[in-house]
């Protein structure tokens, strides 16, 4: 059976605690849900049915994460945090969660039950945005120091005793401000990474070499970044309103185009749709757009004005058996009342389930690997000894010789 195509959509959050589900192809409403006051980045999908948020309470103290079912607008689970949390990040399969709190640590949570697996130093200010990788083998963070800092997943998740220093595999400097987007292209030790602040800066690295590529300097401070399918273009949400367009390849960012339509107030975030077809904007004024990128054109309002826009995040999904569940009659849905969705899959991605078994694996492998070194050496350091009496007994034999010879002529 052929798969069913993707379906694309687009999720909402404002200030005032709304969180609203589009079609990305019809602009259609899909759902609402209410009950978060999720933050910049504090929203994300777990799994094929899980729709994830941080909650920004009264209580400075405290924090808590929200968790909701399609069928449902309010809260299905609160899951109480240690500290006050922002930017949130799942693995592919929606098992894992991990959330960026204001003390600079990173949580990292079982799904649904809330559990905390770990909590990680990762910034010396608070976490301000996650991204993963591609593969699902690399976790992003980016902080209010300026920083970017690397883990594998897999270190992240095995229960072990590593060492806060040891669960680090890069740590980026560069950023006078607060790293406001992280986005990587594909692969993992080659991809191509580009992070954004407040700083008004856009910056390139090198992964597999843990180095600062190039910088591209704009007028203004900027809140998000992303890349086209092809990588050979990156699309920049500047706080003056304006969607900012440049070139990777051959050029390395140096040909920057500003499009002509602005926004009434600063772009909070975007994100590329249709294949890259199509480029969707959202203003903190309330207004998302959704752009021609050959022509760099408005060509839809998505919505109506909705209030101060707090996030932009898009979802793929695709209607196939196994992962179906409906969007129950209530407010915001369509009229027909019900639709399916699956979460999307990918073949380059591997379930972290996977590379922890292959960890456990490479770690036998390694052990038996230290093993035989250690009676490798062991067995050197023997014939070292042993080549070292020979010459020394041999050394010792010919004195005697040559003593015994000098003995005869003198006779």
């Amino acid at each position: 059976m052929a798969s069913s195509p993707l379906q694309e959509v687009v999720f909402l959050t404002t200030l005032d605690g709304i969180i609203t589900a589009y079609d990305a192809s019809s602009s259609t409403a899909l759902a609402r849900f209410t009950g978060s006051r999720a933050p910049r980045k504090g929203l994300v999908v777990g799994g094929n049915n899980l729709i994830v948020a941080s909650h920004v309470s009264s209580d400075i103290t405290t924090g808590s994460i929200h968790l909701y079912t399609w069928w449902s607008s309010a809260p299905s689970h609160h899951i109480p945090m240690p500290e006050p949390v922002g930017p949130l990040a799942t693995t592919f399969d929606g098992s894992y969660l991990f959330a960026g709190g204001v003390s600079g640590n990173i949580h990292a949570l079982s799904l649904p039950s809330g559990d905390i697996i770990r909590s990680f130093f990762a910034h010396r200010k608070p976490v301000s945005c996650l991204a993963i990788n591609d593969d699902g083998s690399l976790l992003f963070s980016g902080g209010d120091d300026g920083t970017i800092a690397v883990f594998p997943i897999y270190k992240l998740l095995h229960i072990s005793p590593h060492k806060p220093t040891q669960l680090v595999l890069h740590r980026f400097v560069g950023h006078d401000s607060t790293v406001t987007s992280i986005v990587t292209g594909f692969g993992a030790s080659n991809c191509t990474i580009i992070s954004c602040s407040l700083d008004c800066t856009i910056k390139f690295w090198s992964f597999v070499h843990g180095t600062h590529l190039h910088t591209v300097t704009f007028p203004c401070t900027i809140w998000g970044v992303e890349m086209d399918p092809t990588e050979s273009e990156y699309f920049v949400a500047g706080s003056d309103g304006s969607v900012y367009n440049g070139t990777l390849k051959g050029q390395q960012g140096q040909k920057l185009v500003a499009w002509a339509c602005k926004h009434g107030g600063p772009i909070i975030d975007l994100a590329l749709i249709n294949s890259g077809r199509n480029l969707i904007t959202a203003s903190e004024d309330g207004s998302v757009w959704i752009w021609e990128v050959s022509r760099k054109q408005v060509i839809r309002v998505l919505g109506e004005e909705m209030g101060s826009i707090s996030d932009l995040v898009v979802f793929k999904w695709s209607g196939e058996e196994g992962g179906r569940h409906g969007l129950g009659p209530g407010e915001g849905n369509n009229d027909s009342g019900r639709w399916s969705w699956g979460f999307a899959s990918n073949e380059l991605r591997r379930p972290i389930r996977e590379v922890m078994e292959m960890e456990k694996v490479l770690g036998v492998l390694e052990e038996g690997r230290s093993r035989a070194i250690e009676t490798l050496g062991s067995a050197i350091e023997t014939y070292e000894r042993f080549l070292e009496r020979f010459l020394k007994e041999a050394k010792f034999g010919n004195n005697c010789e040559r003593d015994g010879n000098e003995q005869e002529d003198d006779s």
